[in-house]
């Protein structure tokens, strides 16, 4: 193995003019004081658009009296909403940002002494209540149907729980038929939408062969979705090619956002909630609809936030759960969205960024800033199991576990460290030879969950 690796080296080398090899090498900062493992890696292209935008947003919706409110004044800190026990308490959304809740990030901080730490952020819209005829403007339908269209998910609250004080607008709690209801009022929403779409696309004409592909496209997916709801079904459910979903992706139909249903119980029923039927018919109902779903407590959320942190970790283990429901959401959010997160850290912070699963380093590089993606050159990447057992960027290089496109842990090569360090002053050579060479491999390194990154570029 040695021998074939020299030979290429020396071959590499041959091929590369002495000035510019030394421009480039200065460029990418090799050590040779460091034992590290460069390696190149040919990966599937996953699309995504250049300019991300991570500003995720979260619409709250429910019939009145089902908690939404007072779920959303516990999960926003200063929320603002004027939770009360009649409908249409919240004339206009309310608003709010909550830091994801992340433990990985104060280790990271702690480790690489930073002055401050930057978790990601989710941004929660409490939603009026909304009722049957929504859609034809019955109670304050339209006007919160529109600030639906506004958000990436739908959090539909459900009521679960029992209380003779608390009316319920439809006079019983029926978890079945309160999302019926709601899911109506979307499904006509978009059927009327559809079918006005539908009329200006049959009477209209494409003005060149690339919009006609298009607007057949768009044509071919309506029809079909106009045919799902017809059965009660949503868009989302409706399989589209690439192409269908760009042309009907201007719409914003409702019933396309990805929906997670969470079901509000009492507090008695947070530590088993399967005993719970009306948990029981939202768990049935969301599969049935390809969504997600969730059990919280609105109630005891909002009883959390009158006590001292130190405290609430103890009433929820009285209470028999390890986790507030905000925690619960989130994540909820993240996986139906397809959503993950890495980190940078240094001494001037340590920050958590959301990036969706599946993209490139410099398609996450460019959610920090454009110019990182237009710049990119490289970036060093650790596993945050790695990089805590390490306990620092620079012993992480030391130990090998530092990769530069793509990331490569240790539990991953077949050869050991030592063969490493013997090989090291030939492998930089030939690594570096190859990166050069075959760049856009590296780029399209895909970010995993939890990698801690340190992005290099040029502008």
């Amino acid at each position: 193995m040695a021998r074939a690796a020299c030979s290429s080296v020396v071959t590499a080398l041959s091929l590369l003019p002495s000035k510019s090899h030394h421009l480039l090498r200065n460029q990418f900062s090799f050590s040779g004081k460091s034992n590290k493992f460069v390696g190149v890696l040919t990966l599937e292209r996953r699309c995504f658009s250049s300019t991300v935008s991570m500003s995720l947003k979260a619409g709250i919706v429910g019939l009145p009296n089902v908690g939404k409110s007072t779920l959303f004044n516990a999960v926003v800190e200063n929320g603002k909403a004027q939770a009360a026990n009649f409908p249409f308490c919240t004339i206009e959304p309310n608003v709010g940002i909550v830091a994801v809740p992340d433990s990985r990030l104060q280790v990271l901080s702690k480790l690489t002494n930073s002055q401050k730490v930057v978790p990601a952020s989710i941004e929660f819209v409490d939603i009026a209540g909304l009722v049957k005829g929504a859609s034809q403007g019955e109670g304050l339908g339209n006007k919160f149907l529109s600030h639906i269209r506004e958000v990436d998910s739908i959090l539909q609250v459900v009521r679960c729980f029992e209380d003779n004080d608390i009316v319920h607008v439809n006079g019983k709690v029926d978890p079945t038929s309160d999302i019926d209801v709601i899911n109506l009022e979307l499904i006509f929403c978009d059927l009327d939408q559809i079918g006005k779409r539908l009329d200006r696309l049959n009477k209209g004409k494409p003005k060149d062969s690339q919009s006609k592909v298009k607007e057949e496209a768009e044509k071919s997916a309506l029809q079909r979705i106009q045919e799902a709801l017809l059965d009660g079904k949503p868009a989302r459910s409706v399989a589209l090619n690439d192409l269908e979903k760009d042309a009907v992706k201007h719409l914003c139909l409702l019933t396309m956002k990805p929906m997670i249903y969470v079901a509000n119980v009492a507090e008695t029923d947070l530590a088993d909630p399967d005993k719970n039927s009306f948990v029981q018919q939202v768990k049935a109902l969301s599969s049935d609809l390809q969504s997600g779903h969730v059990v919280v407590s609105a109630q005891v959320e909002s009883e959390l936030t009158e006590l001292p942190l130190d405290e609430r970790t103890e009433y929820l283990n009285s209470l028999g759960v390890s986790e507030s429901g905000l925690g619960n959401l989130i994540r909820a959010t993240y996986s139906l969205l397809g959503l993950q997160t890495y980190f940078t850290s240094g001494e001037k912070e340590t920050r958590a960024w959301t990036i969706h699963a599946g993209m490139t380093a410099p398609q996450a590089a460019s959610v920090i800033h454009s110019d990182f993606e237009k710049g990119f050159i490289r970036a060093e990447t650790v596993a945050y199991e790695d990089f805590v057992s390490a306990g620092s960027l620079a012993a992480a290089r030391d130990k090998g576990l530092v990769g530069f496109f793509p990331s490569i842990h240790k539990n991953e090569l077949n050869i050991s460290y030592d063969s490493l360090r013997l090989l090291r002053s030939f492998l930089e050579y030939y690594l570096f030879f190859l990166l050069v060479q075959l760049r856009s491999e590296g780029k399209e390194y895909i970010v995993k969950e939890g990698d801690v990154m340190l992005f290099r570029f040029n502008v």
